[in-house]
């Protein structure tokens, strides 16, 4: 199995006991409604991670976030039914935030959040709030009669386990769930005036959470900036402005967990794959 950044990190910086990091494979491939290929996400993340550089710049700052530690685990069984596979990653996140690490799992498509928040959740003994990239609100009760789909983990999260989330570059939405965003309390700033107005940064709410888990839908991108995903939305973000989105709502809050999902390798092409495997860096860099 390849290891994120592996030939960069030595012996010590992929230690599971002293890492800073964990990275949770997830080829989770159930519920997709599209394009298909999210199975084969985790893998293509990891392979491209062995061509990025130790450095990355965030902010103007070259830091070297693997030197806290990057342990990479095996993946996540993602057979049988859609409740025991989230049962098992909210298992593997739950544990890494017991250790003292912060989880950050590789889809897969988008339903494994469920999963991952969870045991996020489960671990700290608190609530988070959610800061999510993402050209689709996945605000449905369910889709396509699946509770489990990429489509409805946010539903999930908000009113069944009652967390608050702040959604940043929607631009896909259907009725239903315009009104559950009303009715969950779901803060957003959707995308065409993100873009239109060149918008890097948007305060949260007052009351938004502290701990924060980021849930980085790779859609929320431009196609043009990232093209393989099963969902590809046109007007879509920027690459430094959904980090730099990121980064100022984490501002005085603190990062506990965060996932980066819905790729879908492209035959003949690596443009999505590195592009993904620097925006999961970025995200680290930003604890």
């Amino acid at each position: 199995m390849t290891y994120f950044l592996e030939g960069e990190l030595t012996e010590a910086e992929r230690d599971p006991a002293t890492a800073r990091y964990r990275i949770i494979p997830v080829p989770l491939e159930r519920t997709v409604s599209y394009g298909a290929g999210t199975a084969g996400g985790p893998d293509a993340i990891l392979e491209a991670s062995v061509e990025l550089e130790r450095q990355v710049l965030r902010a103007g700052v070259w830091t070297e976030p693997c030197t806290a530690g990057i342990a990479t685990e095996p993946p996540v069984a993602c057979e049988g039914p859609l409740p025991e596979v989230m049962e098992r990653i909210a298992a593997r996140t739950c544990a890494a935030v017991e250790a003292g690490a912060v989880p950050v799992t590789l889809g897969g498509e988008h339903a494994l959040s469920y999963g991952a928040v969870r045991g996020v959740v489960a671990g700290l003994g608190r609530p988070v709030g959610i800061v999510q990239i993402d050209a689709h609100a996945d605000l449905r009760k369910a889709y396509q009669d699946e509770r489990h789909s990429h489509a409805s983990v946010m539903q999930l999260l908000a009113e069944e386990d009652g967390l608050r989330i702040a959604q940043f570059g929607v631009r896909a939405m259907s009725a239903e769930e315009v009104a559950r965003r009303e009715s969950a309390h779901v803060f957003a700033v959707d995308a065409e005036e993100l873009v239109t107005r060149g918008l890097n940064a948007v305060d949260l709410p007052d009351d938004f959470p502290e701990d924060v888990y980021v849930s980085f839908d790779v859609d929320g991108l431009d196609p043009a900036i990232l093209p393989a995903t099963g969902t590809p939305v046109p007007g879509g973000l920027g690459y430094y402005q959904a980090l730099n989105l990121v980064a100022h709502a984490l501002k005085g809050r603190r990062l506990v967990g965060l996932d980066v999902v819905e790729l879908a390798p492209e035959p003949g092409s690596r443009v999505s794959e590195f592009t993904t495997a620097q925006v999961t860096y970025c995200l680290m860099a930003m604890l």
